[in-house]
């Protein structure tokens, strides 16, 4: 293999794939990259067993041929070469070592051959769709960070996609909670996902997937069965396993009978729950909300450093209450909202709350609360 292509082109896509190589590998082949050049492009390709990434970008090829070499050492070496510089990258004659070169730069990689490399066989898809990027990472946004890091609920370890009819509309939605909190937000169903199955996108790929979303014109098309997963954005093929489990009936735990009322104005509730929450050692400490008419009064009492308290008005017309949550979570959620407003629809202090989005009625989030 003898190709040369700029840095530019190499290093964008090489950012895109080698993320997927694990630091730490028993089998050497998966801390490798495959590189196989032919026609006009160099396609690179990356995976862990469970995740696969996919990318072609264009090259000038004197001679094709493929080979593997350390995937985060090649990133290394092509991120500290200078802007605007051609990089060669040319295998001897065994096929045992690379060549990278670049103006007085050159290094050489050990390979191993590309026979080696695992492929992640996708099989056949059941559906198929083109979504929006920017739809896409809505969903993940808004949901991501309420995935459960708790490895024995594992189910719970990434986000639920379905399709569900919504007030007669058939939406796609995404669903996310760790059992303490929950996330959930909808786009109107792109054609070709009625009837898919209802899949659970692993933490690890919805991570990268978010990275891959940052163009904002691309239609990416999605097809899944009821294994795998298989996007395509622009020239970036990403495969991945699915999460093999039941997701829980997450619309038991949505309350529908919670009748007080609270709004707040999203950014100085904020800022006031991470005010009084500095008292605190761990974030995950409870805040108090205490409610009476149009006023709110949190509180954090720490036994080893203190207390903190904080008034803010509110829109809020009930009967007194006192609740209390993880000020972490209430952070997290805030950090979601879009518009200015938030409405907290609570019912008593120990059952959950129902948290929406004045400026977007696409997402809900549910809170349990906390004993205080």
């Amino acid at each position: 293999m003898r190709i040369t292509l700029e840095r530019s082109n190499l290093l964008k896509s090489l950012n895109h794939v080698h993320r997927v190589v694990e630091r730490r590998n028993t089998i050497p082949i998966l801390s490798n990259v495959l590189l196989r050049s032919d026609g006009a492009s160099l396609e690179m390709k990356a995976t862990d067993l469970d995740l696969e990434i996919t990318e072609a970008t264009p090259a000038q090829v004197e001679q094709a041929g493929a080979t593997t070499v350390p995937a985060h050492l090649l990133y290394d070496i092509v991120r500290k070469l200078p802007d605007g510089s051609e990089v060669l990258l040319a295998t001897n004659a065994e096929g045992t070592a690379m060549t990278v070169a670049s103006g007085r730069s050159k290094f050489s990689l050990q390979c191993l051959p590309q026979s080696d490399f695992p492929d992640l066989t996708a099989g056949s898809f059941s559906h198929s769709f083109r979504a929006k990027a920017t739809d896409l990472k809505m969903l993940i946004d808004r949901t991501q960070f309420a995935i459960s890091t708790e490895e024995t609920r594992y189910y719970l370890n990434g986000i639920f996609f379905h399709t569900v009819e919504n007030k007669g509309e058939l939406k796609l939605r995404a669903v996310a909670t760790d059992g303490h909190r929950l996330a959930r937000a909808d786009i109107e169903a792109p054609a070709g996902s009625e009837g898919m199955p209802g899949i659970i996108i692993p933490r690890k790929t919805v991570s990268e997937l978010q990275k891959l979303l940052d163009t904002p014109d691309v239609v990416v098309t999605v097809e899944v069965s009821d294994a795998k997963i298989r996007l395509t954005i622009g020239s970036i093929v990403m495969t991945s396993k699915l999460i093999d489990g039941t997701f829980p009936d997450y619309q038991r735990v949505i309350p529908a009978g919670n009748d007080k009322e609270l709004r707040v104005d999203c950014q100085s509730f904020a800022q006031a729950v991470d005010r009084v929450s500095t008292i605190s050692s761990e974030r995950g400490r409870a805040v108090k909300l205490a409610l009476s008419d149009g006023q709110m009064t949190l509180t954090v009492n720490n036994p080893d450093s203190g207390s903190a308290t904080e008034e803010l008005p509110v829109g809020y017309e009930s009967d007194p209450l006192e609740i209390g949550f993880n000020a972490k979570y209430l952070l997290d959620i805030t950090a979601q909202l879009t518009g200015n407003e938030a409405v907290f629809m609570l019912a008593d202090p120990g059952s959950p709350t129902l948290v929406r989005d004045l400026a977007a009625d696409d997402a809900l989030y549910v809170l349990m609360p906390m004993r205080v």
